[in-house]
């Protein structure tokens, strides 16, 4: 993958901005709505509901993108293929959990899964690839300390 058509580092901080907005957003909605958002599809929601889920949607789409795809701070090869090798990772284990769910779930729990398999890839890469750099940086900290 190319560092040419990853985001600046510093997007990284805004992604995670956006993602705990999100997470409190849905706090605040649990709170609100015990019931969850099912309820509300069967009664008339208010205008702003609708829009409060666009943004949510939205803040939750840019602060994934954003996290999954800042440059590191040094950007070299290897972090190139550990992202790369982080990504067909992520797309496989997503399309496994589908196929699963394809078979053991109903038609109702099954759109439900579809909607959340549009976010696990980036959750997934965010995940794998932050552990590989994190035992990559574990490694290298080793190797300094033997020397």
């Amino acid at each position: 993958m190319k560092p040419r058509f990853l985001f600046p580092h510093y997007f990284r901080k805004i992604g995670y901005g956006c993602f705990i907005a999100v997470i409190l957003f849905a706090i605040l909605f649990k709170i609100l709505h015990p019931h969850g958002f099912a309820q509300e599809l069967h009664h008339d929601p208010e205008p702003g509901m609708k829009l409060s889920h666009d943004i949510t949607a939205l803040l939750l789409l840019f602060g994934l993108l954003f996290i999954a795809f800042s440059k590191e701070r040094t950007e070299d090869e290897h972090i190139s293929l550990i992202r790369l090798e982080s990504l067909q990772w992520a797309v496989y284990l997503n399309y496994f959990l589908l196929a699963v769910a394809v078979i053991f779930t109903n038609t109702m729990e099954l759109m439900h899964i579809i909607l959340m398999s549009v976010w696990a890839p980036l959750a997934f890469f965010i995940i794998r690839f932050r552990w590989m750099i994190y035992r990559l940086n574990q490694d290298a900290g080793k190797e300094t300390d033997l020397s």
